[in-house]
């Protein structure tokens, strides 16, 4: 069984930052520089964009396509549908597609006026949404928002993507199709909105706090996540899961106590072309089990899940880190828009 856990105190080393439809295709070992006219920008999610017109090292004008991350990561680092107009003079850092599209990841911005300061993208990089507030809140239960902090997270180069290719073993089948997949056509689900059941909620809890609500006789309890608008319904009241034939975006998920441990089971999850970004699927035998205990004095719970998809994934992974008690966090939608999260596709011939 393979085991990734988050260390406090460990510092995070900023990587180059990834999007959501993963950084294959692009060259995440070279950032260039470039500077024009915008002449687009789009404040959407999956990713916020815009576009740029510059000359290249001919002088010919060419119009690039810069992709940033979510409006909520952005949000939280000061952008807003206002921060960019079109005329803005900039200069760009970015990281260019490997096969010479105008197309990049960013890395950083600053106007010609500089009036906006250095961007840098929140895939892996400290979040300033818990270092805005000195966070010495604590509660007496699980209910609430929780959020970890990147800079006591263990750095997997690629973020995302990076954790989960350094965590999963992968069967024959897994790699195969992993080895198959193109991330940057119609077959990826986030070109459609598809989002990414858990435990893709937890791997991103630095850049989107989940929150914890019970009903009033905590026969179920929510759980969701700005990512994706995940919301899952934990039933508390003894039933079991439904037969396999019935299946669910976000799995089915049960729950009880273990002591002041909540566990949650969740199974029946739908067939995912790309739940971990990284174009191994998962089907109808993954399996999430996560535990969640208050520590210190309510300041923080500890987290663990372990995931197994014995089709795709040839040993199980156990991950466990600290979520930081965040009740000053405010919830936004993530509400992808399809032809935002389209932009990435490279066109079809």
């Amino acid at each position: 069984m393979k085991h990734s856990t988050i260390i406090a105190g460990v510092l995070l080393i900023a990587p180059p930052v990834l999007g959501h439809h993963s950084d294959a295709g692009l060259d995440m070992e070279s950032v260039i520089t470039l500077e024009g006219t915008v002449t687009g920008y789009y404040f959407r999610n999956p990713h916020v964009y815009f576009t740029l017109e510059a000359d290249d090292e001919n002088g010919e004008a060419v119009e690039w396509t810069l992709q940033m991350g979510g409006t909520i990561t952005t949000g939280r680092m000061g952008w807003t549908r206002d921060t960019l107009v079109n005329g803005d003079r900039i200069t760009v850092e970015a990281h260019p597609e490997l096969n010479g599209r105008p197309y990049g990841l960013v890395e950083s911005v600053e106007k010609e006026t500089g009036t906006i300061s250095s961007y840098i993208d929140g895939y892996g990089n400290p979040n300033t949404a818990l270092y805005e507030s000195d966070v010495t809140a604590s509660t007496t239960t699980l209910e609430g928002k929780w959020m970890a902090n990147s800079s006591e997270l263990v750095s997997y180069p690629g973020g995302f993507d990076g954790f989960f290719i350094a965590n999963l073993e992968l069967t024959e089948r897994g790699g195969s199709a992993r080895a198959a997949y193109d991330p940057l056509s119609p077959e990826n689900p986030e070109a459609t909105c598809v989002g990414r059941p858990t435990p893709a909620m937890l791997v991103s809890s630095n850049l989107y706090p989940i929150e914890i609500t019970f009903n009033d006789d905590e026969e179920v309890i929510v759980i969701r996540t700005d990512y994706w608008d995940e919301v899952r319904t934990v039933y508390m009241d003894g039933r079991g899961h439904p037969d396999g034939n019935e299946r669910f975006q976000t799995g089915h998920s049960i729950g009880f106590w273990d002591g002041g441990t909540l566990v949650v089971d969740t199974r029946n999850f739908s067939d995912h072309r790309s739940p971990y970004q990284i174009g191994v699927p998962s089907g109808g035998q993954k399996h999430v089990l996560e535990r969640y205990s208050l520590i210190e004095n309510g300041a923080r719970i500890a987290v663990e899940f372990i995931l197994e998809d014995s089709e795709y994934i040839a040993e199980p992974l156990t991950h466990s880190r600290e979520l930081i008690y965040s009740p000053h966090l405010q919830s936004m939608r993530f509400d992808c828009d399809p032809e935002a999260t389209r932009r990435f596709m490279l066109p079809l011939n």
